[in-house]
């Protein structure tokens, strides 16, 4: 059930008509470090040591398929080969995600602060009467927990879908055209996708919206608040313009800072489709 229903009467046929944002990384849990945690430590539960870097490879994905993906890393190969004298099998990764969901459990608490901006952003939509929506590789317990500490700061999405709830996770677009089903949003040139993955970005080309990432914020950028306080000028400008790149590369139609500057971007988008364009 959703909590709202997108009613075209109430919105142009030159609007948006539906933005849908990720969760971790995007619009909760600034530098996205919750899953990198969980991964971390959960193949170390099984012998093998990755790095944040490869932790973070695959971000966006359903977690069963991150698993899967991280194991596929020539390096963690080799590990895994040498502590299980055979290469990681099917039965290994289902023994790996049910080890990774209570890790997830306990460290989402910690890492669910919304990130600086959202609310700022969220209040533009209701402005304009655009309703949002919230997709995740989270498991919908995880979801459940990021959604319900964020909805006492304000950020309550009229749907949410999980990877697990559809056929399959990023790249793909089922997220996306289940939230535009649910609220009744179409065509699909009038939502806009935004999250800070390569998978994100992906996915929203895949559906034919148009597609925004999130850099600053963001996986691809892999710094806490507190880290990047810390950090020069310089390298900082480093970081900020590989995230950038990386995401662009992926496809995205707009690379933000974070979701602070996704207004200006409706805006943008909104002169665009008055002017008959659609995302290529």
């Amino acid at each position: 059930m959703t909590k709202a229903a997108v009613e075209f009467a109430e919105i142009g046929p030159e609007a948006v008509k539906l933005v849908i944002f990720d969760l971790a990384g995007t619009t909760v849990d600034y530098g996205c470090i919750a899953p990198v945690a969980a991964f971390v430590a959960g193949f170390k539960e099984f012998g093998v040591t990755i790095s944040q870097q490869q932790a973070r490879e695959p971000m966006g994905m359903e977690k069963r398929a991150h698993i899967k993906t991280v194991g596929l890393i020539p390096e963690v190969a080799e590990q895994w080969q040498a502590v299980h004298a055979q290469g990681m099998t099917d039965d290994d990764i289902d023994a790996m995600y049910h080890a990774f969901v209570p890790l997830l459990m306990k460290t989402l608490p910690d890492y669910s602060a919304l990130v600086p901006g959202t609310m700022d952003c969220v209040r533009y939509l209701q402005q304009k009467a655009i309703p949002y929506a919230a997709t995740t590789g989270y498991f919908r317990e995880a979801a459940n927990c990021v959604l319900d500490s964020a909805e006492k700061s304000g950020f309550c999405p009229s749907t949410s879908c999980c990877a697990t709830e559809v056929r399959a996770g990023r790249p793909a677009p089922w997220m996306i055209y289940h939230c535009m089903e649910s609220l009744s949003a179409f065509p699909p040139s009038a939502v806009v996708n935004v999250g800070d993955t390569r998978v994100d970005v992906e996915s929203g080309r895949n559906a034919g919206v148009w597609s925004v990432g999130v850099a600053n914020s963001g996986n691809e950028m892999g710094l806490s608040l507190d880290e990047v306080s810390k950090i020069d000028r310089e390298t900082y400008a480093e970081c900020v313009q590989r995230a950038q790149e990386r995401l662009k590369s992926a496809g995205a139609h707009y690379v933000i800072d974070t979701v602070a500057g996704l207004p200006q971007v409706i805006v943008d988008i909104e002169a665009r489709i008055k002017l008959g364009e659609k995302p290529s």
